[in-house]
């Protein structure tokens, strides 16, 4: 019987950003969300919180950007004055409690930020030593099989090197580029160390599925760029070749041939072990607003037109293979205080479909356990109020979306388990896609068995 991944995850975005202090001078801070959600004080709770709602998987990671030195030397047991809180961080004690309560972790290695010691995602020498970063981590944890390298490239690179939110807040094109080449080969080194070291690691890519629509005719040009561009990331993840003018906009603005080069080697033992993970919120589908041209300052949301179901076969269609809804949620305002429960059950309700349509999907992610803090201004300005996206409060109590996620898991759960994906039906697919198709299909379902093998409360192949 194949395994169905319900997961939810632990918030542990942890930009460089900048605020004004009260004087008006512009400091550094970092957003580090463990912390400001509390978790570091309270992760005992919050495992316990993952196991009363029946949730069996869970995304979570340490806090990198504290882990590992200039050296390459890697610390994962930390103070609690390094972490700011009143108990310590130990990585191989929260395996032990994860592993106590049956629940198995899905590793984040890097979620928007590094180090000090990096000087942002420009810092060409920073991939290799995050590869080293990588093997550390699954050297010394062996029983983790499940990894997320890289949280979210695509934001990663466009925040921190397109626009000026993050890290090193570039704002340039060559800024996009020099971050997405670094991100996407740290990524790609860092699941060739693992590998190396842990054979049977499976890696659950989470990446945002962003759509462009033009607000007029002039726009069209600029929403179909930015369409290509969406893809770069997981292009050169996965070493799909890039169209035309999009190789012409990265040599533009700084990738090398050798780059490309590296990104377009073939990898077949590493893809067999890749799922697409992508990521849909109401904020992922854009209005290229009448300017014409491509620049990110000249969009804007557009919430949900053609929603995840349709945004997602354009994914898989692309790189045809097996995929897992990776993060969703959706925040309650007080004047809409169902809000997060009816974008659950739409989300559930694509998710199934999907299924229904034969397309390899493996998994379903509420993203996060508990409420969020400051996304709402995605994490700038110093910006501290509570976002009510999570399926507990700050206070760990249970909203109703915790509870209707409970249930669904309750009344997917077994079904999902007992039924792999069909393979049957004629006229769906064209003759090549559909031996994409069953191929993406059989890999699929080998994963979610290859998961299900997982003795729970261990993770580990034995």
């Amino acid at each position: 019987m194949a395994e169905f991944i319900f997961a939810t995850g632990i918030e542990n975005s942890y930009p460089l950003t900048m605020v004004k202090d009260a004087g008006g001078i512009v400091r550094p801070l970092r957003r580090d969300q463990m912390k400001e959600t509390g978790h570091h004080d309270l992760w005992e709770e919050d495992f316990a919180l993952v196991e009363k709602l029946g949730i069996p998987f869970l995304r979570y990671g340490p806090p990198y950007y504290l882990v590992q030195e200039a050296s390459g030397k890697c610390n994962f047991s930390l103070k609690p004055e390094q972490i700011g809180a009143h108990k310590r961080f130990d990585m191989r004690e929260r395996l032990d409690a994860l592993c106590g309560l049956g629940i198995t972790p899905i590793i984040d290695l890097c979620h928007f930020g590094l180090p000090d010691w990096a000087t942002g995602f420009q810092d060409s020498s920073w991939p290799e030593k995050f590869a080293g970063y990588a093997r550390t981590f699954a050297e010394t944890f062996t029983d983790v099989v499940l990894y997320t390298p890289i949280n979210e490239i695509y934001v990663a690179a466009n925040f921190s090197g397109q626009l000026t939110l993050w890290n090193e807040r570039a704002g340039t094109d060559s800024g996009f580029v020099a971050a997405l080449c670094n991100l996407c080969r740290a990524n790609v080194r860092a699941m060739e160390e693992i590998l190396k070291v842990r054979p049977g690691a499976l890696f659950i890519q989470s990446e945002s599925s962003e759509y462009f629509h033009p607000e007029t005719e002039k726009d069209i040009p600029a929403a179909e760029f930015l369409n290509s561009k969406r893809f770069l990331s997981l292009d050169l993840s996965y070493g799909h070749a890039v169209d035309a003018e999009m190789y012409r906009y990265l040599k533009k603005y700084g990738m090398t041939e050798e780059d490309y080069e590296f990104f377009m080697t073939p990898r077949p033992a590493l893809l067999q072990a890749c799922v697409m993970g992508n990521d849909y919120y109401n904020t992922n589908e854009h209005w290229v607003d009448g300017a014409g041209t491509a620049n990110p300052s000249n969009y804007r949301e557009a919430g949900e037109i053609f929603g995840y179901y349709v945004i997602t076969h354009q994914y898989y269609e692309r790189y045809g293979m097996p995929f897992m809804h990776t993060e969703t949620n959706r925040a309650n305002r007080r004047w809409q205080p169902d809000e997060s429960l009816e974008w659950l059950q739409k989300e559930w309700a694509n998710v199934v479909r999907l299924k229904q349509d034969r397309v390899p999907i493996i998994g379903f992610t509420w993203y996060g356990l508990v409420d969020l803090v400051g996304w709402d201004k995605l994490l700038d300005e110093g910006n501290m109020e509570p976002v009510w996206a999570g399926l507990c409060t700050l206070d760990r109590a249970i909203r109703p979306v915790g509870e209707r996620y409970r249930k669904i898991i309750q009344d997917w759960r077994q079904a999902l388990q007992g039924r792999e994906i069909e393979t049957g039906g004629a006229g769906v697919l064209a003759l090549d896609e559909a031996e994409r198709g069953t191929q993406a299909i059989a890999r699929a379902n080998r994963t979610a068995e290859y998961i299900k093998a997982l003795p729970r409360g261990r993770f580990q192949v034995r």
